[in-house]
């Protein structure tokens, strides 16, 4: 696939939709918003935007976000003449959006994620980018798009949340240069961060620090986990807001922690894992339940209540020989 295809097919294309990922985070949100502002700029088209579940309130600030519709919101009978999913690491992560993706006549998958399997027409995937919005501002440069001042702030908020604030080992001298342009072109540092990381509401600390409050230490306290039940949302007050959002990366901070994962209780039988590990590789621990990720930043779904989750978690622990 070259450049130039991409750039055929989006100019051919009437109507186009962006997709996101389930649960979204700061990355695909960024992606989506900022492959908006791109083909606005450049091709002269408005595209439909899907958030697929709640749109977390961090996220509110982000230019042109207001002009994004919920899955539930959508006509899942039109047939678009380009789907692109942005941060959407495997087609079942985009959930009731895969039907309008398997409707479309074309289709683009633009990721980081190593586990990506090319499940699209025409694949991007770069595994070294530290964000898709990383591999967004390639395709930009490249192709010589124009990048405004809203499409640098969506960029620069999708790369600056999936290195944790430039802390995470998937920073690089490239990505630290990427964010240095995206500022140039008119992104604000300093707002985008206070907006990511210091505007959290008072239930959210609370229910982080209750959490964190009743987690459980193995294998020397190298491995660390807490078991996120509904009732404990429902308990602060959570009106949908993923609260989880970060709470892993506290786990992991613990001096003593090598691994760290959060199970959080979607119904009675079934459970999201959330995983973060300091050297180890834990996608392949993901993998084995349908998920995957990074090497050090990964998560599944598991089609089980959390206690058996944690066990099974557990065992695929051992069975790797990571604890």
């Amino acid at each position: 696939m070259t450049l130039e295809q991409l750039d055929n097919i989006i100019k051919n294309s009437k109507n186009i939709l962006l997709v996101s990922h389930i649960n979204p985070d700061g990355d695909t949100l960024g992606s989506v918003c900022g492959m908006y502002s791109l083909i606005k700029n450049n091709y002269k088209k408005k595209s439909d935007m899907v958030i697929v579940s709640k749109l977390p309130s961090t996220y509110e600030f982000l230019p042109d976000i207001s002009k994004a519709k919920q899955i539930e919101q959508m006509d899942l009978s039109r047939e678009y003449d380009l789907v692109i999913n942005l941060d959407v690491a495997s087609i079942d992560r985009c959930s009731d959006a895969k039907i309008l993706f398997d409707k479309a006549k074309s289709t683009i998958n633009i990721d980081h994620h190593e586990t990506n399997n090319n499940y699209a027409d025409i694949n991007i995937v770069e595994p070294e980018a530290s964000a898709t919005g990383e591999v967004l501002y390639n395709i930009a440069a490249q192709l010589n798009w124009k990048i405004s001042k809203d499409c640098a702030t969506n960029l620069y908020t999708a790369i600056l949340t999936d290195t944790g604030g430039f802390k995470f080992s998937n920073t690089t001298q490239t990505t630290m240069e990427i964010a240095g342009k995206l500022l140039s072109f008119g992104a604000n540092g300093n707002e985008i961060y206070q907006k990511c990381y210091e505007s959290y509401s008072k239930n959210m600390v609370l229910f982080q620090c209750y959490c964190v409050g009743k987690a459980e230490f193995l294998n020397d306290d190298k491995i660390a986990y807490t078991v996120v039940y509904k009732k404990d949302l429902e308990r602060f007050n959570n009106n949908g807001e993923d609260f989880t959002d970060g709470l892993t990366e506290k786990l992991r901070a613990i001096n003593t922690t090598e691994i760290a994962f959060v199970i959080k209780e979607l119904s009675p039988s079934v459970s999201k894992v959330s995983m973060r590990s300091k050297q180890k590789d834990i996608s392949k621990v993901c993998s084995a339940f349908g998920g995957g990720g990074h090497k050090l930043a990964a998560g599944a779904v598991i089609k089980d209540n959390v206690k058996n989750s944690v066990k099974l978690i557990l065992e695929e622990l051992r069975k790797q020989n990571l604890c």
